[in-house]
């Protein structure tokens, strides 16, 4: 794969044409993210979403799973290896079919283990189409993201 670039790009240099944007098959899930930012997401147990326009709203299912990150990156020649540990976080997804790309007003509930409600904020938030390969290729569908931290929940 190196290779194959390589000889592009010096093809592209050579005859002084730009290199063809590749466009690959990669989507863009239509929905809303969410981030639960430790300490809360340690006591997070159940998140809600419930997002409305256009006169309706909608109640997708959303599952909250452990954030990782990246650390300790080592090399061997062309191969290159990192560990994933865990950031404290919680992240998830919810998929909302017909999400439009203008203001939406949401609304995520957060419980413990016991039910209690540990956060309750509803805030207007404007989808964005994204371009998952470039400009050039494309937009995917609209989605926004949501970060919540103890006592409070913003765009991300």
């Amino acid at each position: 794969m190196r290779t194959l670039a390589a000889c592009l790009a010096a093809a592209a240099l050579l005859t002084g044409c730009e290199a063809e944007q590749i466009c690959t098959g990669i989507g863009t899930p239509v929905g809303v993210g969410v981030t639960v930012k430790a300490p809360l997401a340690g006591q997070v147990r159940d998140a809600e979403l419930e997002i409305c326009w256009s006169g309706s709203c909608r109640r997708p299912g959303l599952e909250l799973f452990p954030s990782t990150a990246a650390s300790g990156q080592t090399c061997t020649g062309d191969t290159c290896s990192a560990v994933m540990e865990p950031t404290g976080d919680k992240h998830g997804f919810a998929g909302v079919e017909g999400l439009p790309k203008s203001p939406v007003r949401v609304r995520l509930t957060l419980r413990d283990a016991g039910g209690d409600e540990l956060l309750d904020r509803t805030l207007q938030v404007t989808p964005k189409g994204r371009f998952p390969n470039g400009p050039k290729c494309g937009e995917g569908g609209p989605n926004a993201q949501l970060v919540a931290e103890p006592g409070a929940v913003r765009e991300g």
